[in-house]
C-alpha cells in the first residue's frame, strides 16, 4: 500500500519555539506529542534563510540556486516574471502523476498567474494566498491588494488565516478514502502581521501596512504558534484511524525565526547564514516505519524530503532533472544513520557563503571568513579559522567548486528587507 503524506510547513518559526525544542511547552502540546511519538531531527537546515527560495528547494528536491526564479530573495509582491516553471517537475506533479490526490492549503509564494501557481505544479487543489504575507483578518498582502484563493478564483472568506488553512485540511484529510494523497499545509504562521484570533482590532489598526513594527509581543507570537498547534491537532484527528500506520506526517519551518522567535542557542535568524537562519525544527511522524521518541543529529536538508518521498512511494525522479536532495528512507529506519555530506548556501544579501561539513562550518560574511565547530560552539562565537588554515582554505575550495556548478546570482536580484540593518545580528570578527 502507497503512503500518504501530510507536508505541514510553518513560517519563520525559530528554532527554540516549540516545547520539543526548549521551549513552553504550553505553546505546542500537539506538536510536542508528535515529537515523542515519532522521529524529531536536531541538525535540520532550511536551504534558506528567508521564503521562496527555500519553497523552491523542498517541491523541486533541488539547490534552488538552478533555478532563475528562485534568485536568493523572496520574490517580489505579486511578480509574474519570476516564478516556478510549470515545466519543472515537482514533488506534488510526479505523485499526481503516479495516481496521488494533491492539494495545497495555505502559503505558495513562488510566482503568480497566469504564468505561475500552484494548480500549474502538481496540486489539483489550491486554498491559500499565492505572496508571502497577509493580514491575518483581511487577507491583505503588503500592497493592500487582496490575497486569498481557492483554485484559480480569488475568494473573499471571513476568519483569521489559520484556522481557516486549519479547517480546510481537515476536511481534506477526513475526505480521503480511495487514493493515496499528498497534502501540503503551509501556514503563515508565525510570520508577521503579529496577531492572534483575538486580534481583530489590530488588524483593523494597521490596515494594509502588516508589516508593522509598533506591534506584535512575544505572548501574541507564541499564541500564534499555539493556534498553529491545535490546528495541527485538528488535521492528525481527522486522519482515519485505519491510516495512520500509513502516513508519514512531517512538520518543518521554511527558515530561522524572525522578530520575536526564540532561536536559542543560536545567533542570527531570517537572511542570515548564521545558525539561527538556517537551522530549523524538524519532525517527522510515521507510526508505520519511524520508532517513537528517535531523534537525528545528522545535517540534512528540507530538500531531501523530496527524495524521501518519491522512494517511499515507489516514484521515479524525471532524470531530466536529477535530484539534489538525498533519500533519507534509512535514517527513518535508522536514526545513528550518519555517511559523510557537505551542504552549502550562499546569499547576496551581505555577500554570505557557507558550507557545513560534520560539525565544521565555513561562513563568510560581508567580506569577513569564519571557521566554527557548530557541535561545540552552536552560537558561532569562536571564529578557530587560524587555528585550522588547511580546513578553512579546504573547506572554501569546496565551496567554490560547488557554486561555479550553479547559476549566477543575477544582477536583478532584490533584497526585500522589511527591518532596519541595526535588527540585523552580526557575527563576531
Amino acid at each position: 500500500m502507497r503512503p500518504n503524506f501530510i507536508y505541514i510547513v510553518a513560517d519563520d518559526l525559530g528554532s527554540a519555539d516549540l516545547g520539543c525544542y526548549g521551549g513552553s511547552p504550553e505553546v505546542s502540546p500537539n506538536l510536542d506529542r508528535l515529537a515523542r511519538e515519532g522521529l524529531r531531527f536536531t541538525r535540520a537546515y532550511s536551504n534558506s534563510p528567508v521564503c521562496s527560495p527555500a519553497r523552491f528547494a523542498m517541491i523541486t528536491g533541488r539547490w534552488q540556486y538552478r533555478l532563475r526564479g528562485a534568485a536568493e530573495e523572496p520574490l517580489g509582491r505579486r511578480s509574474t516574471t519570476l516564478g516556478l516553471p510549470p515545466e519543472h517537475p515537482t514533488l506534488p506533479s510526479l505523485l499526481q502523476a503516479a495516481g496521488y490526490d494533491t492539494a495545497l492549503i495555505g502559503k505558495w509564494h513562488l510566482g503568480h498567474p497566469p504564468q505561475y501557481g500552484p494548480l500549474k505544479s502538481g496540486y489539483a487543489e489550491f486554498f491559500g494566498p499565492l505572496g508571502g504575507a497577509v493580514d491575518y483578518f483581511s487577507h491583505l498582502g503588503p500592497s493592500g491588494t487582496h490575497d486569498l484563493w481557492e483554485g484559480d478564483r480569488e475568494v473573499q472568506e471571513h476568519g483569521y488565516l489559520t484556522d481557516l488553512i486549519s479547517g480546510r485540511a481537515a476536511e481534506y484529510v477526513a475526505r480521503q478514502r480511495d487514493k493515496p494523497f499528498f497534502l501540503s499545509v503551509h501556514y503563515t504562521s508565525p510570520h508577521w502581521p503579529w496577531e492572534t484570533r483575538d486580534d481583530a482590532a489590530e488588524s483593523a489598526r494597521i490596515g494594509s501596512d502588516i508589516a508593522h513594527l509598533d506591534g506584535g509581543s512575544v505572548q501574541i507570537y507564541q499564541r500564534m504558534i499555539h493556534h498553529m498547534d491545535e490546528g495541527i491537532g485538528r488535521i492528525v484527528a481527522a486522519l482515519p484511524s485505519a491510516q495512520r500506520e500509513n502516513t508519514l506526517i512531517l512538520f518543518l519551518s521554511d527558515n530561522g525565526g524572525e522578530r520575536f522567535s526564540n532561536n536559542w542557542p543560536f545567533i542570527g535568524g531570517k537572511m542570515d547564514l548564521l545558525e539561527g537562519g538556517i537551522r530549523v525544527p524538524q519532525i517527522a511522524h510515521w507510526p508505520g516505519r519511524i520508532a517513537a521518541g528517535a531523534t537525528s543529529d545528522w545535517p540534512m536538508l528540507s530538500m531531501d524530503w523530496m527524495p524521501t518521498m518519491l522512494s517511499a512511494a515507489g516514484v521515479a525522479a524525471d532524470p531530466k532533472y536529477p535530484l539534489d536532495g538525498v533519500d533519507l528512507s534509512p535514517l527513518l529506519a535508522d536514526p545513528a544513520w550518519s555517511p559523510p555530506r557537505r551542504l552549502f548556501w550562499r546569499m547576496k544579501h551581505r555577500q554570505q557563503a557557507a558550507c557545513v561539513e560534520g560539525r565544521w562550518k565555513y561562513l563568510r560574511v560581508d567580506g569577513y571568513e569564519y571557521l566554527f565547530d557548530v557541535v561545540k560552539d552552536g552560537r558561532e562565537r569562536a571564529n578557530i579559522a587560524k587555528h585550522h588554515p588547511e580546513r578553512l582554505a579546504a573547506m572554501r575550495q569546496q565551496w567554490n567548486d560547488w557554486e561555479a556548478t550553479m547559476l549566477a546570482i543575477p544582477d536583478d536580484a532584490q533584497v526585500h528587507l522589511l527591518w532596519t540593518e541595526a535588527d540585523m545580528p552580526r557575527p563576531t570578527h
